[in-house]
């Protein structure tokens, strides 16, 4: 059977007006580059999402997250945006994106678009004027300073990427700042201008039919005018969620270069915007080890900031147990009540979950049970679906500046980036019919798509069932989360909406597990993709959901 034919061209659905479609959405995240090549340059590309829209809308999400498609310089591949407004020739044109979203309305799925609004390409425009002089238009559209007495940068930001956040430019003599690579400096936020230049480029995408943004290094935008040092950590506080623990970036407190209070202002005025047209949604990236569901609650109370941000918490290595699943929920339900959140365990930027927490097929299961039974809205990465692990790429295939940099102790993100496998037997696994841009693990073809759908026990359609099961029940896509019992092991909750309540219990060791039910009656719900029978003993790495009575 060919992958169209275990994947039918369905008609065409329709998007309905709904404005709260994004409270307990699915996403699902296309990273283009290594999604399918449609050219045979063995780089992904816009024609190739569209080509394998039918795939994505089989899995049952509602919408798609596209990282990254901007002109650029591709030195952070696609971070780091030399044109706002056009496609990078790689990826393909306007009228190849026009097409995407209207191909994706019509399979009901709403398109989301990855914005790099905190910093640009050294190769934008924008930068070139402003490097020029100090007099110029653009001068000041940029975070420069002079430097110390003795030629030192004007004080002690680090970047993500290693090293001083500020680059020394011998054209006017002054030192810029860039949070990332040198080649990506940061925007002035305090400048009005610039934020109305950026309004107008998220305006020029809303009006081409964008359904919302992932807003890239949200709480990067504003840094603090007075160039105050950061303070140091102890190392008991160093978590090394934003950035790997070799990167002595995880040795500050970012209380000055990044989360800034006057970000909130920005985030308001970016907000009326989106709200000037329908349906639309946003998700905002926190990076900040030591406040991140804080910052998150900042961003999103009320209805006039963000919809809905996510931080790192279930990205970084840190294993989730059921009590600190637990301990992140109800914190942060504590502190954010009428926010919204978004989670994830995987992404572009990190360690496939899979690997990254040394899972096995039945434990990956489990936890995307999990998952999809949180309280809050949910990213997929591509690939997730069919159990890949993170790839094992060579130092002499390495693209990532990042793993370059601290390789070997930290190798990148390459091995989460490399293409997605459509064939089992084609070369490349069916991604092009070029050598592509990174190698395709061996591994990873007996986890191809064609393979999978071909299996009805498979890990791609466990997902959609699962995401099926979550889509019927009101309670696990809006409802009230509350705990009922965790522990290393084990966690279990009830979920409420309205009247309906439904009790949810996951394994997650090795071992049986008896589970203690709330008082009243339940009734083991036959609909969830789990079979732990009706007993009270749960067995290894099994979720059961049981309705009330």
């Amino acid at each position: 059977m060919s992958l169209a034919e275990a994947i039918p061209d369905e008609t065409p659905g329709i998007l309905a007006s709904n404005p709260g479609w994004w409270r307990g959405a699915v996403i699902y995240q296309v990273y283009p580059r290594s999604f399918q090549d449609t050219n045979g340059d063995g780089i992904g590309d816009l024609r190739g999402v569209i080509e394998r829209l039918p795939y994505i809308a089989s899995i049952g999400v509602d919408a798609i997250w596209l990282s990254p498609f901007f002109t650029s310089p591709m030195l952070d591949y696609g971070y780091d945006v030399s044109d706002y407004r056009n496609v990078d020739p790689m990826f393909g044109t306007l009228n190849d994106f026009d097409a995407l979203i209207e191909r994706a309305h019509q399979r009901g799925l709403r398109v989301m678009i990855d914005l790099v609004l905190s910093h640009t390409s050294s190769e934008h425009p924008w930068f070139q004027e402003s490097r020029a002089d100090r007099t110029n238009a653009k001068a000041d559209w940029y975070v420069w300073a002079d430097p110390k007495p003795d030629g030192a940068p004007p004080n002690n930001w680090l970047s993500v990427f290693g090293g001083s956040a500020w680059q020394w430019d011998g054209e006017r003599m002054q030192y810029y700042m860039h949070n990332f690579l040198r080649e990506q400096p940061d925007l002035n936020f305090h400048n009005m201008d610039v934020q109305d230049a950026l309004l107008d480029v998220a305006r020029f995408w809303l009006q081409r039919g964008v359904d919302g943004f992932r807003l890239d290094t949200v709480n990067f935008y504003v840094h603090d005018a007075e160039l105050r040092d950061n303070p140091p950590l102890s190392n008991v506080e160093v978590t090394g969620m934003t950035a790997p623990s070799v990167n002595p970036y995880s040795f500050q407190s970012h209380i000055n270069d990044k989360s800034r209070p006057e970000n909130i202002e920005f985030l308001k005025r970016l907000r009326a915007l989106m709200d000037e047209f329908q349906d639309i949604t946003s998700v905002g990236e926190v990076g900040d080890d030591q406040r991140g569901l804080e910052i998150q609650a900042e961003y999103t109370q009320g209805r006039d900031r963000l919809h809905m941000c996510y931080g790192f918490d279930f990205l970084s290595g840190c294993y989730p147990t059921g009590a600190r699943i637990a301990e992140v929920l109800e914190r942060f339900q504590r502190i954010a009540r009428d926010s919204w959140a978004c989670w994830a365990f995987s992404n572009h930027d990190v360690v496939r979950h899979t690997t990254r927490w040394s899972l096995s097929p039945e434990a990956h299961r489990t936890y995307l049970a999990v998952l999809l039974s949180m309280r809050g809205s949910v990213c997929l990465y591509q690939g997730e679906e069919l159990g890949l692990n993170e790839a094992d790429v060579a130092f002499e295939d390495l693209h990532d500046p990042y793993g370059i940099r601290f390789w070997p102790a930290f190798k990148g993100r390459d091995g989460c980036r490399t293409p997605m496998v459509w064939h089992a037997n084609r070369p490349h696994g069916g991604f092009s019919e070029a050598k592509p841009w990174l190698p395709v693990a061996e591994e990873h073809a007996s986890r191809a798509v064609d393979a999978q759908e071909r299996d009805p026990d498979s890990m791609l359609n466990f997902y959609r069932r699962m995401i099926a099961y979550r889509a019927s029940r009101p309670e696990l896509v809006k409802g009230r989360f509350d705990v009922v019992e965790a522990d290393e092991g084990f966690l279990s909750a009830i979920r409420t909406c309205g009247e309906q309540r439904l009790f949810t219990a996951f394994n997650l060791s090795g071992q049986a597990r008896e589970v203690v039910l709330p008082a009243g009656a339940w009734t083991t719900d036959r609909d969830a993709p789990f079979d732990a029978g009706d007993g009270t003993i749960l067995p290894p790495w099994q979720a059961t959901f049981k309705e009330a009575s």
